[in-house]
Formats: C-alpha cells, structure tokens, sequence
C-alpha cells in the first residue's frame, strides 16, 4: 500500500517551535510528527510514500536518511512554491501513475495529525464503495465543516456561521469536521483540472457538482486530534502520558 505525508506547511501556528525547524520535525515525547506518521502508516501495511516538502525541506531529507527511511521507500516532493493541498497531492501525482499498481487506492495523511482511527477499516470502506475519494470525518466542532447527504456524499461546505454553500441537490444536510485524512483513487488525480496552488476541497467539491462520488467515513469513536498549535501538542502528550493514546504502533 501506498500514502502521502502532507509535511510542506510552514507550520506557523507552532510558533516559536518552527522558527528552526519543519512542523514535521516538531516532536511529541521525544518522536517527532513525521515519525508518529510514518510508524502509524507503516503499521497498516504502507510501504511506499511520498512526502511533500518546503520549509526546512533538508532538514526532513537529512532526518530521514538518519533513520534509513524506517525501513520504507520514500520520495521526496519538493515545492519551491507552496501548492496547498491539492497542488501538492496533484505534483505527486507521478508517485501512485507511474507503475502496475494504477488502481490500488492510497492514503494522504496530514502530518500535524495524532488519531486512532482505523485505516485497514477506511481502505476497505473505500474499496467496498468505490468513490474518488473517502474522507475521515468526525461530529466536532470545527470552524469549517464539510456537508454531506444522507448516503454520505459530499455535497458542499461551510465554514462557521455562514450560509452553507452547497454544490448539489441535498435535501438534508449532515455537516462535519475534516479529519485530515484521505483514501483516494489514483483516477482522481487525472481529474484534477486545477493548477498551481489549491485546496484539494476545491477538487473535491467540482466533482461532486458533477455527481462523482466524495464519500465520508465516519470516525466519530476514534481519538483524534490537530498538532497544529503549541497548546495542542501539550494535550497530546497529556493524553499519551494518561494512556489516553499510544504512541506504541
């Protein structure tokens, strides 16, 4: 199996900790972000991953040719310029094309991301269901939810209080928090008309418009939680010293 580590942000609500270093480096009882990642995806059966790169970018190719890559293939996809989301999965698209594999699925997880949720029972939902893309989301509160049916396909979003903006016909609207994790089929990404630098939610919500299928897998049961801001990093170890979560994988 196959992922991706969105790692290329400047990670700036972490600082000060990113003043000197990638989000990707900044550790959590003393393991750092990219390796609770890799370690997590490592454990499912990920043998092969891609990891987007900018701020500090020698930084993560010298830490992972320290660690002999955890055992792994990785690449390397650099960005001069900032892609966001969906720029930065659309210039790794090579990655997951390029061989006889061009129909197995594959992950892309944010690397500012601690959960448990499930990613052999996602995969399998994904490949049960057969949409373009199944989402990780969650019933929290968030600043920006995604809107779905009651089949579970996405259908718009909205962020806050705002008027919901909706991209098809949907009667009853479920919204619901992003988890930052993705499973997508490789044919999304010769769909991608988009260029330069976008949110993959920009993709998503075109095709669904179009009556492709966005699906969400609800992760309501699992821990999860944004490493984004220092206060969040502080909570995670809390909950990893209160065996909350494990950083065992």
């Amino acid at each position: 199996m196959r992922a991706m580590i969105l790692a290329a942000g400047l990670g700036t609500r972490l600082r000060p900790l990113t003043d000197d270093r990638p989000k990707a480096l900044v550790e959590i009882n003393r393991r750092t972000l990219l390796e609770i990642a890799l370690l997590r995806l490592h454990s499912v059966g990920v043998n092969d991953v891609i990891i987007n790169v900018h701020h500090h970018a020698d930084m993560v190719v010298d830490f992972l040719k320290k660690n002999d890559d955890f055992g792994m293939r990785i690449e390397i996809s650099r960005e001069d310029v900032l892609l966001d989301t969906g720029g930065g999965i659309k210039k790794a698209g090579h990655f997951f094309l390029a061989d006889s594999r061009p129909d197995e699925p594959f992950i892309v997880h944010n690397v500012d991301v601690l959960s448990t949720i499930d990613l052999r029972r996602m995969v399998k939902f994904h490949i049960e269901n057969q949409p373009l893309a199944t989402l990780a989301v969650q019933d929290r509160k968030t600043s920006r939810y995604l809107l779905f049916d009651e089949q579970l396909r996405l259908c718009g979003r909205q962020a806050g209080d705002e008027r919901p903006e909706l991209v098809r016909n949907c009667p009853q609207v479920l919204p619901l928090a992003f988890a930052g994790i993705h499973v997508i089929s490789p044919r999304l990404l010769t769909m991608m008309i988009e260029d330069g630098a976008f949110s993959v939610v920009t993709t998503y919500l075109r095709l669904a418009a179009q009556e492709q299928k966005i699906l969400a897998f609800r992760a309501d049961e699992y821990y999860w939680r944004d490493l984004g801001k220092p206060e969040n990093l502080a909570q995670a170890a809390e909950d990893i010293k209160k065996n909350v979560i494990a950083l065992g994988i």
